[in-house]
């Protein structure tokens, strides 16, 4: 009689890494995309800029808790310093800013919600493209061809 193995799961979907160019993406999609605007003749940076959307701060209240994995009994888990909440786009440029996203882990909508309050505030000048499969990426250099053909 055959043994089973059984397997676990692992958690949320994890993109594998790709090289290319010298250059390793956190997906394949990203890579697609850096391929298709590099045959398009589009200058952008893969990863060139990490924003600040939330400074970091000093919480000194005390707040009763259990540690994030949710063991152990409630301590004081306040007075200590919160760290700030940062955000790397995948392709900048001075013009547009490109987030591939296959799929998306339940941290990413809050932190792309403060992402967009921080580009209308600071960068209203930008185009946020956020293509979600290769099929996207193509529309969005169309979509870039095109507005720079208007200016």
């Amino acid at each position: 009689m055959k043994k089973r193995i059984r397997r676990r799961k692992k958690g949320p979907v994890r993109a594998k890494k790709v090289s290319f160019d010298g250059i390793t993406f956190a997906s394949g999609l990203e890579k697609y995309m850096y391929i298709a605007l590099k045959k398009a003749k589009i200058y952008s940076e893969y990863e060139g800029m990490t924003f600040t959307l939330q400074d970091a701060f000093m919480f000194d209240v005390d707040s009763y808790e259990r540690q994030g994995n949710g063991k152990g009994e409630m301590v004081n888990r306040g007075q200590k310093k919160i760290q700030s909440i940062k955000y790397t786009p995948d392709f900048i440029s001075p013009s547009f800013i490109i987030e591939c996203k296959g799929r998306a882990n339940e941290s990413f909508p809050m932190r792309w919600k403060l992402f967009k309050k921080f580009i209308k505030n600071d960068m209203p000048h930008v185009t946020l493209y956020k293509p979600q499969n290769q099929k996207e990426c193509d529309k969005v250099i169309e979509l870039i061809i095109e507005k720079n053909k208007n200016k």
